[in-house]
């Protein structure tokens, strides 16, 4: 018996059929062919296949609703479908019920079998499974967190194009590079763009290369993001970004599967998997003429949306312990949250998501005492606190009688009993520019600090009421060093 993966083609043209046949027939495969629904039908409840290529129509039906009935069935069969030239709706419409991927007539025999080999990856064992490395960004067991992933996984077997949207620091990157690794194409290049920081002149260089010559400065043949990442996968970040030339040649490139270097006669195939990702709400860009609806209709093929993380917060001690445990020094102690820091992070908002907590928490790390984490290292700002007790209002007054409360100066806090807090400078000019005046004043107090204990630093921490820990952070960040000599 036969062990080389089985396909079944389904075509009612006998020349395509025998013309598929032949070309997977020299590729090592064993080959059933079906010019119809009825006969294909049977063929699968014959035999076990390793993947279905199906024309878009057929006499007794369409070859949709062969693609809906394998996704329906629940079997670990990846399909292919064939389509006419131009008419991308139907690949689309295909990829949405459930197609791995297609192609187009007039056949490319190379782009059909570098589609091929991927969908026979899906099925062809590689010894015992390794589990994928997920960023901490992904973690939790939270129920939209165990949404996601299983999501990402059927994503994993498809080719069809995956629009990413999620607010900023949610992980959209760390997802696609999630779906490149659970999919066929793990061991092909990952290729990540960020398409608002390119300037638009060099867009089209950048995107599909350009030849010797082909302008000033061109002095070696380059290749662009699709060549580097043929065979695996591109993912357009910021996708919104992309100026409407750029876009109507990026259209172009996804339909046609091909594209030409500048200063070059002839195209070239690529083979890339598109992932595109952006914060912005792209159908609402297309209503306001920022973006083409056709290559919109491209993209969104499958809409993959990450929660925030104020919506998840239930991950937070998973996550809080991944972070840390990257952020422990080598060898040292591992960090950890002091009591109520927990407490205090599930009352912030967090509205940078798991990047901005990342952030918190090696900031926080730099100021603590000895790794752990206290609550005012945190410097959480605009944290939900306890609601007051409401006060009982004032009588309103009449009003016949307009009144306009003075605005009361505001005086400083007392300092604490055995504290020593010197007067304020005097402001009756105010700084023009705020930060760097603050900025300027920390520097000159820690620079005094140090100069009073011969930068001794503990004795200068100790001096100014804060830990190692925060006056080495606070000596990196404001460029402080000590003299030579």
């Amino acid at each position: 018996m036969s062990t080389s993966p089985r396909v079944l083609v389904v075509d009612d043209e006998d020349d395509l059929r025998d013309l598929l046949e032949i070309t997977l027939l020299k590729m090592g495969l064993d080959v059933d062919g079906a010019a119809d629904l009825r006969s294909a039908r049977a063929q699968l409840g014959a035999h076990e296949y390793d993947l279905v290529l199906t024309d878009m129509r057929l006499p007794d039906g369409l070859g949709l609703d062969l693609v809906r009935e394998i996704a329906a069935s629940g079997r670990n069969l990846p399909v292919a479908v064939v389509t006419a030239f131009g008419s991308a709706e139907n690949a689309v419409v295909a990829l949405k019920a459930g197609a791995f991927d297609y192609v187009t007539k007039p056949l490319q025999l190379d782009q059909l079998r570098m589609m091929v080999q991927s969908a026979l990856k899906l099925n062809v064992p590689s010894g015992p499974a390794v589990p994928s490395t997920v960023d901490s960004r992904l973690k939790g067991q939270s129920a939209a967190m165990q949404a996601l992933r299983a999501q990402i996984a059927r994503l994993a077997r498809s080719m069809a194009p995956i629009a990413i949207t999620g607010e900023s620091g949610s992980g959209k990157e760390l997802a696609a590079r999630e779906i490149h690794a659970q999919g066929a194409r793990a061991d092909k290049p990952f290729i990540a763009v960020n398409c608002g920081a390119i300037p638009e002149a060099l867009m089209e260089a950048e995107f599909f290369g350009y030849r010797k010559g082909a302008f000033t400065g061109a002095a070696d043949e380059r290749d662009g993001f699709f060549q580097a990442a043929n065979g695996g996968t591109l993912m357009l970040d910021e996708v919104a970004d992309l100026p409407l030339p750029m876009q109507v040649k990026l259209l172009r490139a996804i339909q046609e599967r091909r594209v030409r270097k500048i200063g070059a006669t002839a195209e070239e195939p690529v083979d890339v998997r598109i992932v595109s990702a952006t914060h912005q709400d792209l159908a609402r860009c297309v209503e306001q003429g920022k973006f083409r609806q056709d290559l919109f209709y491209r993209l969104n093929v499958i809409e993959l949306s990450l929660p925030p993380l104020r919506e998840r917060l239930d991950d937070l001690p998973v996550l809080t312990d991944a972070i840390l445990a990257r952020l422990s020094a080598p060898g040292g102690p591992p960090a950890t949250l002091g009591p109520g820091v927990l407490d205090a992070l599930r009352g912030y908002s967090f509205p940078g998501n798991v990047r901005e907590l990342e952030n918190i928490l090696e900031r926080a790390l730099a100021f603590s005492n000895d790794g752990v984490i206290g609550v005012a290292d945190l410097a959480l700002k605009g944290a939900r606190l306890a609601e007051p007790q409401a006060a009982t209002p004032a009588p309103a007054p009449a009003a016949s009688v307009p009144v306009e409360a003075p605005v009361p100066l505001v005086s400083p806090a007392p300092a604490p009993a055995g504290e020593r807090m010197p007067p304020l400078p005097d402001l009756s000019v105010l700084p023009s520019n705020l930060p760097a005046y603050l900025e300027r004043v920390e520097r000159e107090i820690i620079v005094r600090a140090l100069d009073q204990t011969q930068y001794n630093r503990t004795q200068a921490a100790q001096l100014l009421g804060i830990s190692f820990r925060q006056l080495r952070y606070q000596m990196q960040k404001l460029g402080i060093q000590e003299p030579e000599g």
